[in-house]
Protein backbone atom coordinates (compact mmCIF):
# COMPACT_ATOMS: atom_id res chain seq x y z
CA UNK A 1 0.00 0.00 0.00
CA UNK A 2 2.81 2.38 0.90
CA UNK A 3 4.34 2.22 -2.57
CA UNK A 4 1.19 1.82 -4.69
CA UNK A 5 0.57 5.25 -6.18
CA UNK A 6 -2.97 4.24 -7.19
CA UNK A 7 -4.01 3.99 -3.53
CA UNK A 8 -5.68 7.22 -2.39
CA UNK A 9 -7.38 6.19 0.88
CA UNK A 10 -7.21 3.04 3.03
CA UNK A 11 -10.29 1.89 4.99
CA UNK A 12 -9.84 -0.64 7.79
CA UNK A 13 -12.90 -2.81 8.44
CA UNK A 14 -13.65 -6.21 9.92
CA UNK A 15 -15.19 -9.21 8.21
CA UNK A 16 -16.50 -10.39 11.59
CA UNK A 17 -19.97 -9.04 12.32
CA UNK A 18 -20.17 -7.10 15.57
CA UNK A 19 -16.41 -6.94 16.11
CA UNK A 20 -13.91 -4.45 14.66
CA UNK A 21 -11.00 -5.95 16.57
CA UNK A 22 -11.22 -7.58 20.01
CA UNK A 23 -7.53 -7.17 20.82
CA UNK A 24 -5.05 -9.76 21.97
CA UNK A 25 -5.89 -13.42 22.45
CA UNK A 26 -5.14 -13.66 26.18
CA UNK A 27 -5.29 -17.47 26.14
CA UNK A 28 -2.50 -17.42 23.55
CA UNK A 29 -0.64 -14.73 25.53
CA UNK A 30 -0.81 -16.81 28.73
CA UNK A 31 1.25 -19.55 27.05
CA UNK A 32 4.12 -17.15 26.29
CA UNK A 33 7.08 -16.57 28.58
CA UNK A 34 8.13 -13.01 29.49
CA UNK A 35 10.57 -12.67 26.59
CA UNK A 36 8.01 -13.90 24.08
CA UNK A 37 5.41 -11.43 25.36
CA UNK A 38 7.87 -8.55 25.06
CA UNK A 39 8.78 -9.57 21.50
CA UNK A 40 5.11 -10.01 20.54
CA UNK A 41 4.10 -6.58 21.85
CA UNK A 42 7.13 -4.93 20.22
CA UNK A 43 6.08 -6.38 16.85
CA UNK A 44 2.50 -5.23 17.46
CA UNK A 45 3.69 -1.70 18.27
CA UNK A 46 5.78 -1.74 15.10
CA UNK A 47 2.73 -2.76 13.05
CA UNK A 48 0.69 0.12 14.48
CA UNK A 49 3.53 2.52 13.67
CA UNK A 50 3.57 1.23 10.09
CA UNK A 51 -0.17 1.88 9.78
CA UNK A 52 0.17 5.34 11.32
CA UNK A 53 2.95 6.25 8.89
CA UNK A 54 1.13 5.20 5.71
CA UNK A 55 1.38 8.26 3.44
CA UNK A 56 -2.31 8.25 2.43
CA UNK A 57 -5.31 8.95 4.69
CA UNK A 58 -6.56 5.96 6.69
CA UNK A 59 -10.06 5.46 8.10
CA UNK A 60 -11.12 2.93 10.74
CA UNK A 61 -14.71 1.70 10.31
CA UNK A 62 -15.71 0.57 13.82
CA UNK A 63 -18.94 -1.41 13.52
CA UNK A 64 -18.57 -3.37 16.75
CA UNK A 65 -16.14 -4.02 19.57
CA UNK A 66 -12.76 -2.24 19.42
CA UNK A 67 -11.02 -3.26 22.62
CA UNK A 68 -7.41 -3.09 23.76
CA UNK A 69 -5.22 -3.55 20.71
CA UNK A 70 -8.34 -3.17 18.58
CA UNK A 71 -8.78 0.42 19.72
CA UNK A 72 -5.03 0.96 19.34
CA UNK A 73 -5.43 -0.11 15.70
CA UNK A 74 -8.21 2.45 15.24
CA UNK A 75 -6.08 5.12 16.95
CA UNK A 76 -3.27 4.43 14.48
CA UNK A 77 -5.64 5.52 11.69
CA UNK A 78 -6.11 9.17 10.72
CA UNK A 79 -9.90 9.13 10.97
CA UNK A 80 -12.39 6.96 12.86
CA UNK A 81 -16.06 6.31 12.15
CA UNK A 82 -18.11 4.28 14.62
CA UNK A 83 -21.57 2.84 14.86
CA UNK A 84 -23.35 4.44 17.82
CA UNK A 85 -23.68 0.97 19.36
CA UNK A 86 -19.99 0.09 18.96
CA UNK A 87 -18.00 -0.53 22.14
CA UNK A 88 -14.50 0.87 22.56
CA UNK A 89 -11.97 0.86 25.34
CA UNK A 90 -8.36 0.43 26.35
CA UNK A 91 -9.26 -2.30 28.83
CA UNK A 92 -5.73 -3.54 29.57
CA UNK A 93 -5.70 -2.49 33.26
CA UNK A 94 -8.66 -4.80 33.90
CA UNK A 95 -6.35 -7.69 32.92
CA UNK A 96 -3.24 -6.58 34.82
CA UNK A 97 -1.73 -4.94 31.74
CA UNK A 98 -1.30 -1.50 30.24
CA UNK A 99 -1.73 -0.47 26.59
CA UNK A 100 1.42 -1.53 24.76
CA UNK A 101 0.78 -0.84 21.07
CA UNK A 102 0.62 2.93 21.16
CA UNK A 103 -2.50 3.50 23.25
CA UNK A 104 -0.82 5.49 26.01
CA UNK A 105 0.58 7.88 23.39
CA UNK A 106 -2.11 8.14 20.73
CA UNK A 107 -5.19 8.34 22.98
CA UNK A 108 -4.05 11.48 24.87
CA UNK A 109 -3.07 13.11 21.59
CA UNK A 110 -6.61 12.38 20.39
CA UNK A 111 -8.84 13.23 23.37
CA UNK A 112 -6.53 15.08 25.76
CA UNK A 113 -4.52 13.92 28.76
CA UNK A 114 -7.28 14.00 31.37
CA UNK A 115 -9.79 11.90 29.43
CA UNK A 116 -7.08 9.50 28.25
CA UNK A 117 -5.91 8.91 31.82
CA UNK A 118 -9.47 8.33 32.99
CA UNK A 119 -10.19 5.81 30.23
CA UNK A 120 -6.90 3.95 30.70
CA UNK A 121 -6.92 3.99 34.51
CA UNK A 122 -10.51 2.68 34.69
CA UNK A 123 -10.41 0.38 31.64
CA UNK A 124 -13.90 1.72 30.86
CA UNK A 125 -15.75 0.78 27.69
CA UNK A 126 -17.66 3.52 25.88
CA UNK A 127 -20.10 3.41 22.97
CA UNK A 128 -19.79 5.19 19.65
CA UNK A 129 -21.85 8.19 20.70
CA UNK A 130 -19.73 8.76 23.81
CA UNK A 131 -16.60 8.38 21.68
CA UNK A 132 -17.92 11.04 19.31
CA UNK A 133 -18.70 13.44 22.15
CA UNK A 134 -15.10 13.30 23.39
CA UNK A 135 -13.54 13.53 19.92
CA UNK A 136 -12.30 9.95 19.80
CA UNK A 137 -14.20 9.33 16.56
CA UNK A 138 -15.03 11.74 13.74
CA UNK A 139 -18.54 10.39 13.17
CA UNK A 140 -20.99 8.18 15.05
CA UNK A 141 -23.85 6.68 13.03
CA UNK A 142 -26.86 4.50 13.90
CA UNK A 143 -26.22 0.84 13.15
CA UNK A 144 -28.11 -0.64 10.19
CA UNK A 145 -29.61 -4.09 9.63
CA UNK A 146 -26.49 -5.27 7.79
CA UNK A 147 -24.22 -4.26 10.66
CA UNK A 148 -21.96 -2.16 8.43
CA UNK A 149 -23.16 1.41 9.06
CA UNK A 150 -19.70 2.64 10.08
CA UNK A 151 -18.15 1.08 6.99
CA UNK A 152 -20.71 2.75 4.73
CA UNK A 153 -20.04 6.12 6.38
CA UNK A 154 -16.29 5.53 6.10
CA UNK A 155 -16.72 4.82 2.37
CA UNK A 156 -18.65 8.08 1.96
CA UNK A 157 -15.88 9.93 3.78
CA UNK A 158 -13.25 8.26 1.58
CA UNK A 159 -15.20 9.36 -1.51
CA UNK A 160 -14.97 12.96 -0.31
CA UNK A 161 -11.19 12.63 -0.20
CA UNK A 162 -10.76 10.80 -3.53
CA UNK A 163 -11.33 13.79 -5.87
CA UNK A 164 -8.71 15.94 -4.13
CA UNK A 165 -5.11 16.23 -5.31
CA UNK A 166 -3.37 13.06 -4.05
CA UNK A 167 0.09 14.55 -3.54
CA UNK A 168 -1.33 17.59 -1.76
CA UNK A 169 -3.33 15.32 0.55
CA UNK A 170 -0.22 13.27 1.33
CA UNK A 171 1.79 16.40 2.06
CA UNK A 172 -1.04 17.69 4.24
CA UNK A 173 -1.00 14.50 6.29
CA UNK A 174 2.77 14.64 6.63
CA UNK A 175 2.73 18.29 7.71
CA UNK A 176 0.05 17.66 10.34
CA UNK A 177 1.66 14.51 11.75
CA UNK A 178 5.17 15.94 11.97
CA UNK A 179 4.00 19.36 13.06
CA UNK A 180 1.97 18.04 16.01
CA UNK A 181 5.13 16.67 17.59
CA UNK A 182 7.07 19.96 17.68
CA UNK A 183 6.63 23.62 18.70
CA UNK A 184 4.60 25.82 16.37
CA UNK A 185 7.62 27.62 14.89
CA UNK A 186 9.16 24.27 13.90
CA UNK A 187 5.73 23.16 12.67
CA UNK A 188 5.55 26.20 10.40
CA UNK A 189 8.93 25.24 8.96
CA UNK A 190 7.66 21.69 8.33
CA UNK A 191 4.58 23.09 6.60
CA UNK A 192 6.84 25.28 4.45
CA UNK A 193 8.93 22.30 3.38
CA UNK A 194 5.82 20.26 2.52
CA UNK A 195 4.36 23.19 0.60
CA UNK A 196 7.62 23.63 -1.33
CA UNK A 197 7.43 20.00 -2.46
CA UNK A 198 3.91 20.57 -3.74
CA UNK A 199 4.68 23.74 -5.76
CA UNK A 200 6.22 22.04 -8.84
CA UNK A 201 3.51 19.37 -9.15
CA UNK A 202 1.36 19.07 -12.26
CA UNK A 203 -1.69 18.78 -10.00
CA UNK A 204 -1.08 22.25 -8.56
CA UNK A 205 -0.90 23.67 -12.08
CA UNK A 206 -4.08 21.74 -12.99
CA UNK A 207 -5.86 23.12 -9.93
CA UNK A 208 -4.99 26.68 -10.90
CA UNK A 209 -5.99 26.10 -14.53
CA UNK A 210 -9.30 24.52 -13.54
CA UNK A 211 -10.10 27.51 -11.33
CA UNK A 212 -9.38 29.95 -14.15
CA UNK A 213 -11.40 27.91 -16.64
CA UNK A 214 -14.28 27.35 -14.18
CA UNK A 215 -14.24 23.55 -14.50
CA UNK A 216 -13.62 20.64 -12.11
CA UNK A 217 -9.91 19.75 -11.81
CA UNK A 218 -8.62 16.43 -13.10
CA UNK A 219 -5.84 15.43 -10.75
CA UNK A 220 -3.41 12.64 -11.65
CA UNK A 221 -1.21 12.52 -8.56
CA UNK A 222 1.85 13.94 -10.27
Amino acid sequence: LRFDEKVRVVVFKSEVKGVFCAGADLKERAKMDNAEVEHFVKRLRSLMDEIASLPVPTIAAIDGYALGGGLELALACDLRVAASSAKMGLIETTRGLLPGAGGTQRLPRCVGIGLAKELIFTGRQIDGQEAFSMGLVNHAVPQNSDGDAAYQRALALAKEILPQAPFAVRMGKLAINRGMEVDIASGMAIEGMCYAQNIPTRDRQEGMAAFREKRPPQFIGK
